[in-house]
């Protein structure tokens, strides 16, 4: 059984009912639209919430998609490393053609292969005589190889049938060379120590801020038109600044074996 607030309660909406229901028409309307304006922001904030929570849901990827969008950076990944690795292979190419046009150059002269007969020991071992001579078409400052084709001396003196070659190393047989290094110093292979036939001085008159390194390669660098350009001389040993600053010393070990001739290639124009 219903007590009595409950009565109250149900006789209080009942009155409201038949009151609301009575109202003029433009009175109910009104009480529609406060109505509605007291509901209306909870409305939206619940449409709110579960717009939000789908676009939240949207914003997240799923483990497939993860998987394949790091599959696809990997892949690119791969295709940077393999541009990458084509053009250090062009790098390398370029160096090698670079190489192989100085050596056709070198190729169109003509050489001739002679024997080293006779050397001279009071001259410490700075030049040798070989079997051609002015018969063979040898003359002097024709350059001198080894049997590798690296760079020995020059022609010095010309006989019917012999020759004299001046070695690496002699004060009289000065080369313009170059240093293969990025900044390609440049200078003149001079005189060789008295014990040592293996090294000769390298002069380089550039700036104060060489980059002469041991190991470096030293050709020939053309300058002077005696000896062709790109002729292996040897490798950087030691460095140093003079102290007057002109310029810096460097100590080349030769490629050619000097003290060990026993073949070598002249070189004609």
């Amino acid at each position: 059984m219903l007590r009595r607030p409950h009565y109250i309660a149900a006789g209080l909406v009942a009155l409201l009912t038949l009151l609301v229901l009575n109202l003029p028409g433009h009175t109910t309307a009104r009480l529609k639209l406060a109505l509605g304006s007291l509901f209306l922001p909870l409305f939206g904030l619940a449409s709110g919430t579960q717009q939000a929570t789908g676009h939240a849901g949207n914003a997240l990827l799923s483990k497939g998609e993860l998987l394949r969008l790091n599959e696809s950076l990997h892949r690119e990944n791969q295709w940077l490393r393999l541009q990458a690795a084509q053009a250090d292979e062009l790098g390398r190419e370029n160096a090698r053609l670079r190489e192989l046009l100085e050596r056709r150059a070198q190729a169109k002269r003509h050489y001739k292969l002679a024997n080293v007969v006779l050397r001279d020991p009071a001259n410490w071992w700075r030049t040798v005589q070989i079997d051609l001579g002015s018969r063979h078409g040898v003359s002097n400052n024709l350059p001198v190889l080894s049997a590798e084709g690296f760079l020995v001396g020059r022609i010095a003196q010309t006989g019917p049938t012999l020759a004299q070659v001046l070695l690496l190393g002699d004060p009289n047989c000065r080369v313009a060379a170059l240093v293969e290094n990025e900044s390609r110093e440049a200078g003149v292979i001079g005189a060789g120590g008295p014990f040592d036939s293996s090294l000769v001085e390298m002069r380089c008159y550039l700036s104060r801020t060489t980059n002469l390194k041991p190991g470096q390669r030293v050709v020939t660098s053309g300058d002077g038109g005696l000896f062709p350009k790109g002729i292996l001389i040897g490798t950087i040993t030691d460095a140093r600044p003079v102290e007057s600053g002109l310029y810096t010393m460097a100590q080349v070990k030769l490629a050619a074996n000097l003290a060990r001739l026993e073949e070598v290639w002249v070189l004609f124009p």
